[in-house]
């Protein structure tokens, strides 16, 4: 990741200090081209709202194969699914998107010392990709290295308010523990030892990371996204979303799917990184963020991922002559640095590294 740039191209403006200000219309760096708009029929509220909605997955009501199965049927059909009785404590869960939304409504000089910049990406950003004169997304965020301890940066993690340090770990680690029982399930469900999956994102040496999203009220929701179309780089990602605004959609096909969120319940999604091991049996979905006019959201997504160095490739076992390897083996270091360059860009860069058959 050396080659990063140190600065973002132009001056950073934060979206909510552009909400806050009284607008009436967005700039023009923020209005998305008409074919990747989400349009007023998409809002929450539309009346189809909640009329479809991805897998909901009781992890204390399910167990062994049932569970597995599952699981396993969300990953092939969808790529998302929710979980609930999973483990982590909802105390822990509203603490903590509660005190980020503390975070982001402090005064600018409380948090501007933890701006982050393009070569980690971590602490308080506004922007994804250092593209110069690139269409921005209507959200700021605040970006955290969690695992390996090495990367942790501890002045990049706030003082404020009281405690939080704290609970950011305690949250994090249990958010931890469930993605490793998780890639247990997954693991089964493809046939392989339960460890197997584990072990191809480096046994105990695996990465993760918080990225927690602040999107402010829009004058304009229709012509912007909060989050642009993407696939996630990594291997799982656990989102904790805004029970009270709904604003995650996914694709199905070629509609857009609202995600209706349930209470205390985790949004969990397949990884590009989950897709290349399984071969493609589990898949990563595209998803975007689409913003609100009348009310402010924050989610909290972590990732999951592999150890950034090892190679990452389709897993042995996984390989036949039927259905020979999908994906070249890449780092995730390699593979990332494109999302760090160019922003989210829908599933373009999987994609494209898909072997022709």
């Amino acid at each position: 990741m050396s080659n990063l740039q140190n600065c973002w191209p132009e001056p950073i403006v934060r979206v909510q200090e552009l909400s806050e200000s009284g607008i009436n219309s967005i700039p023009e760096r923020y209005i998305k081209p008409p074919s990747d708009r989400a349009g007023l029929q998409n809002s929450p509220g539309n009346d189809t709202f909640g009329a479809v909605n991805i897998p909901v997955i009781d992890l204390l009501g399910m167990a062994g194969k049932a569970e597995e199965e599952a699981v396993g049927r969300a990953c092939r059909e969808w790529g998302f699914f929710q979980v609930v009785n999973h483990g982590v404590s909802p105390e822990v869960m509203r603490a903590a998107r509660e005190g980020w939304r503390e975070f982001f409504h402090l005064p600018m000089e409380l948090k501007q010392p933890y701006a982050n910049s393009p070569c980690t990406y971590e602490g308080y950003g506004s922007r994804l990709g250092v593209e110069k004169g690139a269409v921005l997304d209507w959200s700021d965020y605040f970006f955290l290295h969690y695992l390996p301890t090495s990367l942790r940066d501890p002045a990049k993690w706030p003082s404020i308010p009281p405690h939080f340090r704290e609970l950011i770990a305690e949250y994090s680690q249990q958010v931890v523990e469930l993605s490793g029982r998780l890639m247990k399930v997954l693991s089964r469900n493809l046939g392989l030892p339960e460890d197997r999956l584990q072990n191809a994102f480096g046994g105990d040496n695996i990465g993760a990371c918080l990225r927690v999203n602040f999107y402010p009220k829009c004058p304009q929701p229709d012509l912007t996204l909060g989050l642009s179309s993407h696939s996630d780089p990594g291997g799982l990602t656990l989102l904790l979303p805004d029970e009270n605004v709904p604003g995650l959609q996914v694709r199905r096909g070629n509609s857009w799917v609202t995600v209706d969120p349930v209470p205390d319940a985790f949004i969990v999604n397949i990884g590009d990184q989950m897709e290349v091991l399984s071969n493609g049996i589990y898949r990563s979905i595209e998803h975007r963020v689409i913003v609100n006019s009348g009310k402010e959201r924050v989610s909290l997504a972590f990732f999951y991922n592999p150890k950034s160095d090892i190679p990452i490739e389709p897993v042995k076992e996984l390989v036949t002559e039927d259905r020979p390897a999908l994906y070249p083996s890449m780092t995730f270091d390699e593979y990332r640095l494109y999302i760090r360059t160019k922003g989210p860009r829908g599933k373009s860069q999987v994609e494209s590294l898909k072997s022709p058959r």
